[in-house]
């Protein structure tokens, strides 16, 4: 008889299989149902790993704080890119600016939320949907994560660099950017580091899958990698990463959350949250990016 903490964490195993590794949807609902008892159990227990679009934001989007607009900018080989932009509210100041990554399931309220929460903090926030080639994030998240499997990576990691040269420029940033990124956006995160050089100033990853270390001596900005304790998709890869950009003395500092599940940010998703890590991580997070883009 498996406790419930044990169901759950088998659970978002199988998720997480399901969503990063191909698992395909019959057998995903099949061990489900094993695991949960019915097909009904199986069901309500996805939904609580599953992001909720429901979920009530930290900052509102008409928070009177925050000053937040849609737009278009140019990306990589005539691409445009839908990008949400927020910033503090009141006059005019050349701030520092963050590019923030999407996860798996594309650009989305748990995300605007985030690029919310940064203008909170003084940064001007960029959150970009990286699927604006394909028609733009869809509401339908497993047809989300579908294009994200199908992007040509190269392509949208030069998009993503297209995007920080594009902060820089802007007259609202005073030209240090940063980006932050979470799953499928931490991966993002290391490869635009990798690419961008000495183009970007700072980078957080939260549970990125990494490059290969072999990509370590092109990075040439300050990183802050967070890591899941419960996480045998990224965390087999994040060692051997951090060890080779500390071999290439790279400024890299590794935070890991015992007892933690992968995406334990995402606020939407009940069953992955810690409050208590996502915190901690997030003011580890803001003091970093405080520091390295002054």
């Amino acid at each position: 008889m498996h406790s419930p903490d044990d169901i759950k964490t088998r659970a978002i195993a199988l998720y997480d299989a399901y969503t990063h590794r191909h698992l395909d949807r019959r057998r995903f609902f099949a061990e489900m149902t094993r695991l949960a008892g019915s097909l009904a159990a199986a069901q309500a227990l996805a939904a609580t790993i599953a992001a909720d679009p429901a979920a009530a934001a930290q900052i509102a989007p008409e928070d009177k704080r925050v000053h937040a607009q849609w737009l278009t900018l140019p990306g990589a080989e005539n691409d445009r890119l839908k990008a949400y932009l927020v910033e503090p509210a009141g006059p005019p100041v050349r701030r520092p600016a963050i590019l923030v990554v999407h996860e798996n399931r594309g650009l989305n309220a748990y995300i605007e939320d985030v690029a919310r929460r940064l203008a909170i903090a003084g940064f001007a926030a960029l959150a970009v949907d990286f699927l604006s080639p394909g028609g733009g994030t869809p509401a339908d998240e497993d047809k989300a994560r579908g294009m994200i499997g199908a992007l040509d990576m190269p392509h949208t990691v030069r998009n993503g660099v297209a995007a920080l040269h594009w902060l820089r420029a802007d007259k609202r940033t005073n030209g240090k950017v940063g980006v932050i990124g979470f799953c499928w956006g931490g991966g993002m995160v290391d490869s635009i580091a990798v690419a961008a050089g000495d183009g970007l100033g700072a980078g957080v990853a939260f549970y990125g899958p990494p490059p290969p270390p072999s990509e370590a001596a092109r990075v040439k900005a300050a990183l802050m990698l967070h890591y899941a304790g419960n996480d045998d998709f990224v965390n087999p890869r994040a060692g051997p990463w951090v060890e080779a950009l500390r071999h290439a003395h790279v400024a890299v500092t590794r935070h890991d959350y015992p007892g933690t599940q992968h995406a334990f940010h995402n606020d939407t998703s009940a069953a992955r949250y810690n409050e208590a890590a996502a915190t901690l991580a997030w003011d580890r997070s803001i003091a970093f990016l405080r520091k390295e883009l002054k």
